[in-house]
């Protein structure tokens, strides 16, 4: 079985890994009621999506 002939150094296993970091979700905002919403779900303050009553929300 093959074996490295040198070790990986820091730096290069550093940047191997540069592109596997955790981004921040995109989020919008509803055009009802103006709150944050992660995309493709209802908003859950108003509980509309695409335009329509999806869920009831207690007040």
């Amino acid at each position: 079985m093959p074996v490295p002939k040198r070790k990986t150094s820091k730096s290069k296993r550093d940047q191997r890994r540069a592109h596997k970091k955790i981004d921040a979700p995109n989020l919008g905002q509803c055009p009802q009621c103006g709150e944050t919403v992660m995309p493709h779900h209802a908003c859950p303050k108003c509980g509309t999506y695409k335009g329509r009553q999806v869920t009831e929300i207690e007040e």
